[in-house]
């Protein structure tokens, strides 16, 4: 992602949350649901989502039992997710970081049990910086821990359509978004055991999405 386009969806994104602090309401994602069915089955006690927005997964997560790290980009989201932590009297298990992926993780190695990250690497960034994040992942997650994430796939309506970044990226709405195809999906998952490959749909046009369930060896 170049530097532009960086600072772009950043200024987006923080308009977004500012506009609709609750744009995604406060109940949990499907993905978030399954991530939690994984990291009980591993034992896992404390798990980071990446891209946590305003935090309706993060909350929930921390609801379930687990110490959560949430991070997202947007100082906004960070907020409205501390506030909401302490509203709801889960602050003591949420712990919150503003984070921008294209940096290394502030963790330490092997020091989280479960990763989630719904929507974030097809994000508005490359190919390399993917790799990159998912690197940073395996770094800090524990062996046998599980990462679960999800993104817009190739099979989309809007792959291939809008403005074009290259290294399929297409903008829609302001909204730039890294289409994977399932050879990235196998790259990203060389080193580590591929549990699922899941489709499903979400949202009202509908987009077509992967939820990818993969352990860290």
């Amino acid at each position: 992602m170049s530097d532009d386009l960086g600072q772009a969806q950043h200024d987006h994104w923080q308009n977004v949350y500012e506009r609709s602090p609750h744009m995604y309401g406060s109940e949990p994602s499907a993905a978030a649901r399954h991530a939690a069915e994984q990291f009980s089955a591993g034992g896992a006690r404390t798990v980071l989502e990446l891209g946590a927005g305003h935090g309706r997964d993060a909350l929930w997560l921390a609801e379930q039992g687990f110490a959560v790290q949430a991070t997202d980009f947007s100082a906004t989201a960070v907020r409205q997710l501390e506030s909401a932590a302490v509203e709801r009297g889960i602050d003591d298990r949420v712990h919150t970081h503003v984070h921008d992926v294209r940096r290394p993780l502030a963790f330490a190695d092997a020091s989280i049990d479960g990763v989630f990250a719904h929507m974030l690497l097809c994000m508005a960034l490359s190919t390399a910086q993917i790799h990159a994040v998912v690197t940073e992942i395996g770094r800090v997650l524990r062996p046998g821990g599980p990462l679960v994430y999800t993104v817009r796939h190739s099979g989309d309506a809007h792959y291939g359509t809008g403005i074009s970044h290259g290294d399929d990226i297409y903008e829609h709405g302001g909204f730039a978004v890294h289409f994977f195809g399932r050879t990235l999906v196998d790259d990203l998952a060389r080193g580590w055991h591929l549990e699922e490959v899941h489709s499903f749909t979400e949202g009202e046009l509908p987009r077509r999405l992967w939820r990818v369930t993969m352990v860290r060896r």
